[in-house]
């Protein structure tokens, strides 16, 4: 059996080619009669659609993905995932890479694009954290969500419509842009 895995760090990815669409289509197009997809941190060995793929392999079948780095983005994590599937007889084919099986050449290219795909994540949170520092000690980063501004003026006649009860605190909330319970905390807040 042919088995594809694909994965996606958070839902919303769907750029450089990581979305779970396009792995789906070029696992397909690679064979793949059945995909287990996440949308999962890299970082974890336990996944369940790993985990769920785990439990169905056997002697002779193969895992297909598209990247060494959907299957883990650690050298540990993915050397552990990919000896698994190599102990129990499978064979794993990356997409951009070949087919790794259980010979010496298989396990010293694993190890070595492992070591490069912890090291690219390892940058990139790097870059990240600089990039970030250097905003804020500029005082350019704008953390969390950015504050409402409300109009004040238009707070107060909707706040006297809704004690007169000519109003919903949906409709409140709606007309000043902010959220229903927002709309309570001023309420609370002015008392």
């Amino acid at each position: 059996m042919i088995y594809g895995y694909a994965r996606v760090s958070t839902i919303g990815q769907a750029r450089d080619g990581n979305s779970l669409e396009v792995q789906e289509r070029d696992l397909r197009a690679a064979g793949a009669e059945q995909i287990f997809a996440d949308s999962f941190t890299g970082t974890k060995s336990h996944r369940p659609q790993l985990d769920r793929l785990m439990s169905v392999l056997q002697s002779g079948d193969t895992v297909v993905v598209c990247k060494l780095d959907r299957i883990a983005r650690s050298t540990k994590g993915g050397i552990e995932i990919i000896e698994e599937f190599i102990s129990r007889g499978c064979t794993l084919n990356v997409l951009n890479m070949g087919r790794f099986d259980d010979t010496p050449t298989s396990r010293l290219m694993v190890h070595i694009m492992l070591a490069f795909a912890e090291f690219e994540r390892d940058m990139i949170v790097q870059r990240t954290t600089e990039g970030k520092d250097a905003k804020r000690s500029r005082g350019e980063l704008k953390e969390g969500r950015p504050h409402s501004v409300i109009d004040m003026a238009l707070y107060r006649e909707l706040e006297c419509l809704y004690s007169a009860r000519k109003i919903s605190a949906e409709e409140c909330a709606s007309k000043l842009g902010v959220s229903r319970s927002t709309f309570f905390r001023l309420i609370k807040q002015s008392a």
